[in-house]
């Protein structure tokens, strides 16, 4: 292939971590207006390669070539100005500002004012309004970021990334929030891109979305590259085959697990807030695995979030082996062996800062203090261990900082973590987020081993295959509503959908 026919080329990238070759000698190449996929599981490489892009990395060796010109991409800035703009995996707005003031933050307009120069708020409303207006994107300009959904702020910051008017728009797991029609008027958005000529670099495990929106697809495994292939020329099967080097012939580990007697029991439970959740009520069972389904905006993460104390309860019960409880906050819910996996993981769920061992530890750190009230650091190693050997957390060591895992095995530190406090009670929120097919299949196993242990789960899942998948029954909810449950051997995506929009006029 010629080189004039790329807008961009990254030609023998490496780069090493301590303990991690994250690259070896990958080479991507971009033609202009196109949507080309980069897939692979995590750890695979590639957000690593995209953060060489995006100068948040610097390679070790390699050259990268735009519009035909070798250039060095100091910094994030530098990128910028070179025609790349980059939407994030995991979003990190300033949540206690505007939306326009989040958007243009670094640039914003100005105007003089006596001496001075201040901040043209005017003019900064009025090109958001005119950049949603071209994007089709409804979000008043002035709401508070901390304010808005999920899927609110994803937008925001793909309406960002499209204001730099850049060449080239990196999109690491953009649909990861985002409900069916939120996805569709993404894909309407990349379309446009397209039009004007500008390339997309889409990063996602979504194999469905790939085949419905990419031009070319580039497969990582290991830190190398594959492969390139032609979007119309695969399968979903080959993908997965190319991603994980062998063949899914089960996405779900089969269930060996035998659910028991109620341990849990909620009845009416509703929160004090007008649009939140309202009158749910149902039973989770020893040794089940409870899905819990519905839309963006169902309010299952804040019942959930009720159940382990995080939120206030305005009415309602909740019993454990039929014994009513007031679960007044988390420590109140640990002491009833209840434990959660929040949806966030990097925002609530992972320390960056801290090693492997710490976020391991740090929710059961009191078990291991001494009567002399210093820790007792072989025994909290001795526990690690075994938990990085138990759920095959791929790691240098114990002592490597988590923020250096792929999302799979950052995963996997946040079930060991829970696990050490010893839970008969385990919620999972979104377990599989962010997560590739192959590390997906891991967490699956792990679940369906726990529960056949005996522990009891509820797992809320934005994917109904998922839900189909794992769960013994599933619950479905609506506008913070129960709208029915569902036999796992009964279920249909159709019925999940249909109780998912019951209450929806």
């Amino acid at each position: 292939m010629n080189g004039e026919n790329f807008i961009l080329e990254m030609n023998n990238i490496s780069k090493e971590f301590p303990g991690v070759k994250a690259l070896d000698n990958v080479t991507l190449q971009v033609r202009p207006g196109t949507v080309h996929a980069l897939m692979g599981e995590n750890g695979a490489g590639k957000s690593t390669l995209m953060k060489c892009l995006f100068g948040i990395y610097k390679h070790d060796s390699g050259e990268i070539i735009i519009d035909g010109n070798k250039v060095e991409i100091k910094d994030s800035k530098t990128a910028i100005n070179l025609g790349i703009s980059m939407i994030h995996q995991e979003l990190h707005p300033i949540p206690y500002r505007s939306v326009m003031e989040n958007i243009w933050l670094g640039r914003f307009p100005m105007k003089n004012y006596v001496l001075f120069k201040l901040i043209d708020n005017k003019k900064m409303h009025e090109d958001t309004i005119n950049l949603f207006r071209n994007l089709n994107i409804n979000i008043e300009p002035n709401t508070i970021v901390g304010t808005m959904s999920v899927s609110k702020i994803q937008l925001m910051e793909i309406a960002k990334a499209v204001s730099y008017n850049s060449k080239v728009i990196i999109m690491d797991e953009p649909t990861s929030s985002l409900t069916e029609d939120e996805v569709d008027h993404l894909f309407t958005i990349i379309r446009d891109l397209k039009n004007r000529g500008v390339s997309i670099i889409y990063i996602t495990h979504k194999i469905d979305e790939v085949l419905k929106i990419a031009d070319e697809v580039t497969i990582m495994r290991d830190g190398k590259k594959m492969g390139t292939w032609v979007a119309s020329e695969l399968t979903r099967d080959l993908i997965i085959s190319k991603m994980v080097g062998r063949e899914l012939t089960n996405m779900f580990p089969p269930k060996s697990n035998v659910p028991g007697e109620v341990v849990l029991r909620v009845e009416n439970l509703t929160s004090p807030f007008p649009k939140s959740f309202k009158n749910v009520s149902f039973e989770l069972r020893k040794g089940e695995i409870l899905g819990i389904g519905g839309l963006v905006g169902a309010q299952r993460t804040e019942l959930v979030e009720a159940i382990f104390g995080l939120r206030s309860i305005e009415s309602g019960k909740i019993f454990i082996k039929d014994k009513e409880v007031n679960i007044k906050s988390p420590t109140y819910a640990k002491n009833h062996r209840i434990a959660l996996l929040t949806e966030e993981r990097r925002a609530t769920g992972i320390f960056p800062m801290l090693s492997v061992l710490e976020n391991t530890v740090i929710a059961n750190i009191k078990a291991y203090r001494k009567p002399s009230l210093l820790l007792d650091n072989k025994k909290i190693r001795k526990d690690v261990e075994r938990s990085i050997e138990m759920l095959k957390i791929k790691t240098p060591s114990y002592k490597t900082l988590i923020k250096n895992l792929s999302g799979g095995n950052q995963q996997k530190v946040l079930i060991a973590r829970w696990l050490l406090t010893t839970p008969d009670i385990l919620i999972l929120d979104e377990p599989t987020r962010g997560i590739d097919v192959g590390a997906k299949y891991e967490i699956y196993t792990i679940i369906a081993e726990l529960a056949k242990q005996g522990k009891s789960i509820i797992m809320i899942s934005s994917e109904m295959p998922e839900l189909i998948g794992m769960s013994d029954r599933i619950m479905v909810m609506c506008e913070g509503r129960m709208s029915g449950i569902i036999e796992g051997n009964k279920v249909t995506e159709e019925e999940i959908m249909r109780l998912a929009t019951k209450f929806i006029a």
